[in-house]
């Protein structure tokens, strides 16, 4: 099993543990609690591999994160309602989901040899449209769309970073694992600190 695939199956466990916890919030049903979980599990790879034209998708070649992501969400059906906040669980379970989503999106788009930009868009891509698919569905505020919120810019950043290391020649599997730590790193400081983007408020026309 390669590390790109070790990836996905990670990313699938925690963005699925995260569906499944925002589907307990809505108070779904078992069925509900698997379509959630496996929706924000595979979307944004779903979207990565349709964008590079990779056939078949991850999920369709080979069924098992479907499995996966399934089983997890019958775990948090069981379980969720032991956890005291669960908002702060989704929170904190997308920050680990997005460090290991990002470098699988962005190993993915190197190995086919994409450019910089490319490579930096299916980084955020994949990290990023799991969890908003997950929110649009559950009627909640997309967390990657609320005011200020550093999410997608830290998928940015650590795919920067992947870039960056490879342009620099060193081992593929070595620039990923920098890269889930910058982007878990700077996702996590965020939530610890505070820390927001500057936001645009608009003016009172002039008199």
């Amino acid at each position: 099993m390669s590390f790109l695939t070790l990836l996905d199956y990670a990313s699938v466990l925690v963005f699925a543990a995260s569906g499944a916890m925002v589907a307990s919030r809505a108070q779904l049903d078992i069925v509900g609690f698997a379509f959630i979980a496996c929706l924000t599990a595979v979307g944004g790879g779903t979207v990565r591999d349709l964008l590079l034209d990779r056939h078949p998708v991850f999920w369709v070649a080979d069924p098992m994160p479907i499995v996966l992501a399934a089983l997890m969400a019958v775990l948090v059906f069981f379980t969720a309602h032991l956890v005291e906040s669960r908002l702060r669980w989704v929170v904190w379970l997308d920050s680990f989901a997005l460090a290991i989503a990002v470098p699988a999106g962005t190993g993915a788009a190197i190995e086919l040899g994409h450019g910089p930009v490319i490579v930096v868009l299916m980084g955020m891509a994949t990290g990023a449209f799991g969890g908003l698919m997950r929110d649009v569905v559950c009627n909640e505020v997309p967390l990657v769309l609320k005011q200020g919120e550093p999410y997608v810019s830290c998928a940015m950043i650590g795919a920067m970073s992947a870039i960056t290391l490879v342009w620099m020649e060193l081992p593929l599997n070595i620039a990923l694992l920098v890269c889930a730590a910058v982007t878990w790193a700077s996702r996590a400081s965020a939530l610890l600190w505070g820390w927001s983007l500057p936001v645009y408020k608009s003016r009172p026309p002039r008199q």
